[in-house]
């Protein structure tokens, strides 16, 4: 990471024309708004700035059973009605904001560019739902591709898990207990994900105002999310350097192959690198990208950000190859 001493210098010229707009807008910033009303103004600007939303061959909507007899909503898309691989995906927003519809455009690009299905699963949202309620809506997501996918027309041999910010540490902790149960997992599709106890890092520091996520909102997400501060050591919350029951960090040997796409002007963009790190210490294999001059939610701005269907494009490519990778 470069030690810019202006840290805007570093945005690309789209990137900072799409800062000034939101700066010229005015809106009330997220962290100020209560849950309700921050899901409701992410909701209305959520697809302001994405791609069209393609058309899919196959679009449905349906329910899965949690462990506790909730009915977690989830959308399959998929570009064909073929027996086809499946991306299970977990949408970002800080486990308080977002759903199936604001990524529904995400979904559909990633399906239509890696040829898969993509299962696009609402997790439970804080503060009505704390920790750890979203891993285990996630992970049950998951579990439910494996034994009853087929009925869907999915090929369960071919499962992948991915996600953005906080959907991205869902998907890094579905990689690890996975790989706990013995469920094989081609790949785990990590955009900019959410995986420290604590933001203390450069990343952290260096882009903390005035970069789309800002401390401010880090802050008001993890504290309706988190019960109690002793859940950010648990590895649930933190992969990269949270315990488990032993009392050490997780361990990653093992896990899913993953391919993580960062953003250069990110605060977490340096526990992503960090991340990839232990990943690659652990004898997993990392792919890892860092789109340069563009920020947090940057796969979500199509319309003004060229990055993001390169970024789109780059997390498909690796989609098709994990998913060749188990045909052999």
């Amino acid at each position: 990471m470069s030690l810019h001493r202006n840290p805007k210098a570093l945005l690309t010229p789209a990137m900072h024309s799409v800062l000034e707009r939101m700066t010229r807008a005015g809106l009330m910033p997220l962290h100020a708004l209560t849950p309700e009303q921050a899901r409701t103004a992410y909701n209305a600007g959520a697809g302001v700035l994405d791609l069209p939303v393609r058309p899919m061959a196959r679009v449905e909507d349906f329910h899965v059973t949690t462990r506790d007899g909730y009915a977690l909503p989830v959308r399959l898309v998929a570009p064909s009605k073929e027996v086809l691989p499946v991306l299970v995906y977990f949408h970002g927003g800080g486990f308080t904001i977002g759903n199936i519809e604001t990524h529904d455009g995400l979904c559909r690009q990633l399906a239509h560019y890696a040829h898969c299905a993509v299962l696009s699963v609402d997790y439970r949202l804080a503060p009505e739902h704390k920790f750890p309620t979203a891993v285990e809506d996630a992970w049950d997501a998951v579990q439910w591709v494996v034994h009853h996918g087929t009925e869907r027309g999915l090929n369960v041999c071919q499962i992948a898990v991915g996600g953005d910010s906080a959907g991205g540490t869902l998907s890094a902790v579905c990689a690890i207990l996975a790989r706990d149960a013995g469920v094989s997992v081609a790949l785990q599709l990590l955009f900019y994900p959410g995986t420290m106890a604590r933001q203390n890092t450069d990343s952290h520091r260096r882009f903390a105002h005035g970069f789309v996520l800002e401390e401010a909102h880090i802050t008001y997400f993890f504290n309706h999310y988190i019960r109690t501060p002793a859940d950010r050591g648990d590895w649930r919350f933190a992969p990269l350097d949270g315990h488990d029951e032993t009392g050490y960090p997780v361990d990653l040997s093992g896990v899913a192959p993953a391919w993580l796409g960062l953003a250069e002007c990110d605060p977490l963009v340096d526990e992503g690198v960090q991340y990839a790190d232990r990943l690659r210490m652990a004898g997993v294999p990392v792919d890892l990208e860092i789109y340069k001059g563009v920020v947090h939610e940057f796969i979500k701005m199509g319309r003004a950000i060229p990055e993001a269907a390169l970024c789109h494009a780059d997390a498909a490519r690796a989609l098709k190859h994990a998913f060749k990778e188990t045909e052999r």
